[in-house]
């Protein structure tokens, strides 16, 4: 291609000073291109940097390393050309769809009759003809959603970011703004030359992208760059289209879950320490994915992107709990499958009480955090540790967010299992309710 990127990201590297003096590093080594014509997915699971990342390009952060130039220039602050679209619309309540709409264009200096003419056409085009004169208030969650779109296309942005414009949305309303938004790509209405689209919802990236970049956490860094080409308009029930998203499922498994085979053992579990950040995950959750994946159609092993849509549950909410059951060995998963071990079929027949029983070994057994602390309590005379005692241990892997956390997970499965206890007010472990 002869014409420079639009956009181009070099080696990003963004980190936020800890109140001990040390870096929470977001962002690692992140490279992206975005080409004339292009809109390219950010996927991937919350807290993996995809909005910080959209943050840097819009200048309104600087990374800590690295370079993000926008039609060969540096970003070094809010650049004209470059608008967004937020999640939580982010209009003013007290201003009418004209009023909001027109805000950008104010910002311009534009002559008032100027302003009024590009913001009505861009209502007219968002399809809000009509409700030039309504508040906030008296819209829909979609049509809020619109007027956020108009805004920022009405100053005529080379790129459009876009931060999970569609997930606050049910998902007819959803489905409805997509639709729209790209048949305007695909019939050239809107001015913009590239899209950058953050989200978390797997079949969205895939309906609209052209490529997909997929997102690791724990820094953020791009693990997969998928490009994707069927053609617009995309059905879902196309098996192109569904061979599509199995790839991505087997992306983000294959890098969520790493196989341990890789590094010489013959297990597919990954790898735990005490340093190991869990995502609070239920144990109500755990159950029933397991008593699912044990059922009829699947009898053990489920495909993830099938069973996601037969639970409507988007990879935020299925991966932690996939993980979890890993992390415990209830069930391995490996090339977007989810399969359950035989401690996982034992579970998913037993009895409350047997349960139970088997949660406590596997959580004792497998998970470090949960074994270090029973054994503290099950050697001090008084059966009773504060919970700074372990905290300060997890601090020398983590942040103190992420430690607070992943505590919170391991006390809740543990009063599950009847494990250990723990009294919040005094902030206190114990050995007071487990048989």
């Amino acid at each position: 291609m002869n014409n420079p990127a639009l956009l181009s990201i070099e080696n990003v590297r963004k980190g936020f000073p800890k109140a001990d003096g040390s870096e929470l590093l977001v962002l690692d080594g992140v490279n992206l291109q975005l080409a004339d014509g292009q809109i390219v997915g950010l996927l991937g699971r919350s807290g993996s940097g995809k909005s910080t990342l959209l943050r840097l390009i819009a200048g309104l952060s600087t990374p800590s390393a690295g370079s993000i130039t926008y039609l060969g220039k540096p970003v070094d602050g809010p650049a004209e050309g470059i608008a967004m679209v937020f999640q939580s619309f982010a209009i003013f309540p007290w201003l009418t769809v004209l009023e909001n709409v027109a805000l950008g264009l104010e910002a311009q200096g534009l002559p008032k009759a100027e302003i009024r003419k590009l913001s009505l056409a861009a209502i007219d085009m968002i399809g809000l003809d009509g409700f030039e004169s309504a508040y906030p208030r008296e819209l829909s969650g979609g049509m809020r959603q619109r007027v956020g779109f108009a805004r920022a296309l009405v100053v005529h942005p080379n790129i459009l970011l876009m931060d999970e414009p569609f997930s606050a949305l049910d998902v007819l309303t959803a489905e409805t703004l997509r639709t729209d938004f790209l048949d305007l790509w695909s019939e050239g209405r809107m001015q913009i030359k590239g899209v950058i689209l953050v989200t978390h919802n797997i079949e969205e990236a895939a309906l609209m992208c052209d490529r997909i970049l997929v997102f690791g956490s724990n820094p953020g860094r791009i693990l997969s760059d998928i490009e994707v080409t069927l053609p617009q308009p995309r059905n879902r029930l196309d098996p192109a289209f569904r061979e599509l998203v199995e790839r991505i499922y087997v992306e983000m498994t294959a890098k969520r879950f790493p196989a341990i085979a890789e590094s010489g053992r013959e297990e597919r579990f990954p790898g735990l320490g005490i340093g190991s950040v869990f995502p609070e995950v239920s144990s109500n959750l755990m159950a029933g994915l397991i008593e699912t994946v044990a059922a009829a159609p699947y009898l053990g092993k489920a495909d993830l992107p099938e069973i996601a849509s037969d639970l409507t549950m988007e990879i935020d909410e299925l991966f932690p709990v996939a993980e979890m059951l890993q992390m415990m060995r209830f069930a391995e998963v490996e090339g977007g499958d989810i399969k359950l071990t035989e401690a996982g079929m034992v579970f998913a027949s037993a009895a409350v009480d047997e349960r139970k029983a088997l949660f406590s070994r596997q959580l004792l057994g497998h998970v470090p955090l949960a074994g270090h602390i029973r054994r503290v309590l099950d050697e001090r005379a008084s059966h009773r540790a504060p919970k700074r005692r372990f905290t300060d241990e997890m601090e020398d892997f983590m942040d103190e967010e992420a430690a607070e956390h992943t505590l919170r997970a391991i006390i809740g499965l543990a009063r599950y299992a009847e494990a250990f206890a723990y009294d919040d007010e005094k902030e206190v472990f114990s050995l007071e309710n487990p048989t």
